[in-house]
């Protein structure tokens, strides 16, 4: 038997049989998850995390994110390079569907590289469910295929 092939109803992939045609879209999943997550993703979800507003700070009008991040504040200390009303994205403003404006670079880099991570972590996702579904359907018989 080669690596992928459909055995009385069942399939068998790389190694494992009797596989239904659920059991292979998950091991199909898993594969494609593999080839394309790797080192650079667990650093993105470093950003990602250190970018959330789990700090204490000083009091804040109403209407705005309690807290700030790790991130943003380190970076508000070594890029104190004064900005003019860049936009950037809170908890509160994409809430409020509207931006929130800094005048510090590093605030406007401590809340933009979050919001970047997570659009990675998107096409990661989409990037994986198109390649799982393209692989499945080259493989499962007519009546499993998903499209």
């Amino acid at each position: 038997m080669d690596t992928v092939e459909e055995l009385r109803g069942t399939y068998f992939y790389k190694g494992m049989f009797n596989l239904t045609a659920g059991e292979l879209f998950f091991f199909v999943f898993l594969d494609e998850a593999q080839k394309q997550l790797g080192v650079e993703d667990v650093a993105t979800l470093a950003l990602i995390i250190l970018g959330q507003p789990t700090q204490t700070t000083r009091a804040k009008p109403a209407g705005t994110t309690k807290g700030t991040s790790i991130l943003s504040a380190n970076l508000r200390v070594w890029l104190k390079i004064r900005v003019h009303r860049w936009p950037t994205l809170t908890t509160e403003s994409i809430k409020g569907l509207r931006f929130s404006y800094v005048n510090n670079l590093g605030a406007f880099a401590g809340r933009w590289i979050p919001i970047l991570g997570i659009g990675f972590i998107m096409n990661d996702v989409v990037q994986i469910a198109w390649k799982t579904t393209h692989s499945y359907n080259l493989i499962a018989k007519e009546g499993d295929k998903l499209w």
